[in-house]
């Protein structure tokens, strides 16, 4: 399969769109069915992540997800521009090891974090394989996969 690329207004009705192509293009990629919903939850988390930290540091610029097949399988990157700070990017690895350099989460009405920093990266990494981010004075990229049948053979 060739790469999907999907660029999108930092907006959270967008999210659901996010979420229903990353679906498809994984069912395409011939991930399990049983898998489908792990992919729509996870994408739908690190994108959300990503809307968050544009809307608060650049709402100009579009979300980036990136989809692809690599070595049976189904890779999905949500990369952010929102730049991050030294102080956010010493934050606490989570649990299970990973280590949540953008330090922003879900906002709740009033402004402030309904969240723990780290509590995104942790719902995505009980939903993807595998799970690695990477934080730079960029942005965040979140990669997740899983497995496939694409290119079995």
């Amino acid at each position: 399969m060739a790469t999907v690329e999907v660029t999108f207004t930092p907006l959270p009705a967008h999210v659901r769109t996010a979420r229903l192509v990353a679906t498809a293009v994984a069912r395409r990629s011939g991930v399990d069915e049983s898998l489908l919903d792990e992919v729509r939850l996870a994408v739908g988390e690190a994108c959300s992540r990503a809307v968050e930290a544009h809307r608060r540091h650049c709402p100009a610029e579009p979300v980036r997800i990136e989809m692809t097949d690599q070595d049976q399988r189904f890779v999905v990157t949500v990369s952010d521009h929102a730049p991050t700070a030294p102080a956010r990017l010493a934050a606490p690895a989570t649990d299970n090891g990973i280590h949540d350099g953008a330090g922003y989460e879900a906002i709740g009405h009033d402004g402030g974090s309904v969240f723990p920093a780290g509590f995104g990266l942790a719902v995505i990494s009980g939903l993807a394989e595998d799970v690695r981010v990477l934080s730079t004075s960029s942005g965040v990229s979140v990669r997740m996969s899983w497995p496939s049948t694409a290119g079995a053979s």
